[in-house]
């Protein structure tokens, strides 16, 4: 990603190699804001409080989380209790786990000295790893946009994306972004509608702010806008990131992402979903079985911006912050190895 005209990654270490810097989403986009996370209790509270989101991303905070735990003591029960903790920071994204496990892989058969040292070189494998995977997806994105805009060649091809599955969710690229990134560099005239109005924003604020430092013209809806948008044959395509695959190819995603499918399947809309194999979940057979996180109440009954939070209800409020698209709805997933309608293979 470009910022401030200046090529940056999401997380990376700091100067003195031994935390993690990373920028608090909550502040975007009316501030850039850049900190440093010092322990697994730093890496554990920005997941928890989502200072950093996005499957990927989160995947890599932990990972440094758990080099930061073993750094202070490598000795297995920090190691135990380290990846436990970080664990239970966030339910649904399954390149938590993953992460955590190739951390847990690579120090156990090494001396407790070592341990560190290891650790924070996987964790930066890991990064790098994630940044590839999502310039591959991106390429063969390309190449499905092109065909998309060959159907269309006298006007701007035309995205729906929801939520935000860009370069602020992983540790560059993005998924659902990457190929909005490769078509616009490659003169392909994409414009994008982007939602995820509520509960929290990310749609207009991070996709928005992503989408703006690009140059690539976009418009915000409401997320209820999309049907109708897509009744009216003014979207082409929706393509979407997702939290975790699961075996049978269930795709778990923010709130709203199931909606989407919805109305696309019943308008003849393509609908895509954008993952690298990190985020594919071959031990979880349905998305009935994915624990779907419950978030504060207070994402729904308070909007925040630029002049802080207001109340907007005096009721009640529940906040699901994800749900199931099943895999029938679905045309076709891509990956790092291209487009391919069935995961896991």
């Amino acid at each position: 990603m470009k910022l401030q005209g200046t090529h940056q990654r999401s997380i990376t270490r700091t100067a003195d190699g031994r935390g993690a810097r990373i920028m608090d989403q909550r502040d975007l986009p009316w501030t850039i804001n850049w900190v440093e996370l010092r322990s697994a209790q730093d890496a554990e509270r920005a997941i928890r409080e989502m200072w950093t989101r996005g499957a990927p991303l989160i995947g890599a905070t932990a990972a440094y989380g758990l080099a930061m735990a073993l750094a202070e003591d490598g000795s297995d029960d920090t190691l135990d209790r380290a990846y436990r903790f970080l664990l239970a920071s966030r339910p649904t994204a399954v390149n938590l786990r993953w992460a955590l496990d190739k951390l847990v892989e690579t120090v156990c058969p090494l001396p407790t000295a070592e341990r560190a040292a290891a650790a924070f070189a996987r964790a930066d494998a890991i990064c790098d790893e994630d940044v590839e995977l999502n310039r591959a997806i991106g390429a063969h994105g390309l190449e499905l946009f092109r065909e998309l805009h060959a159907r269309y060649p006298d006007r701007p091809l035309n995205i729906l994306t929801h939520c935000n599955a860009g370069w602020l969710a992983t540790v560059d690229y993005g998924t659902a972004t990457a190929p909005i990134y490769l078509a616009h560099d490659a003169g392909i005239p994409v414009h994008v509608w982007v939602d995820e109005t509520r509960p929290r924003n990310q749609g207009a604020l991070l996709t928005a702010f992503e989408l703006s430092g690009h140059g690539v013209p976009h418009t915000v809806i409401a997320d209820n806008a999309g049907g109708h948008l897509m009744m009216t044959g003014q979207v082409d395509a929706v393509i979407v990131g997702t939290d975790r695959v699961t075996a049978n190819g269930d795709v778990c995603n923010k709130i709203g992402t199931y909606l989407k499918a919805l109305a696309a399947k019943d308008n003849g809309v393509p609908f895509y979903v954008a993952l690298p194999y990190t985020t594919f979940d071959a031990d979880t057979a349905t998305g009935a079985d994915v624990p779907i996180e419950e978030r504060s109440s207070d994402e729904v009954t308070h909007v925040s911006g630029e002049g802080g939070s207001i109340r907007v209800t005096a009721s009640n409020a529940a906040n699901p912050a994800f749900d199931v698209t099943p895999a029938r709805l679905v045309t076709a997933y891509l990956t790092e190895r291209g487009l391919v309608t069935t995961v896991g293979e």
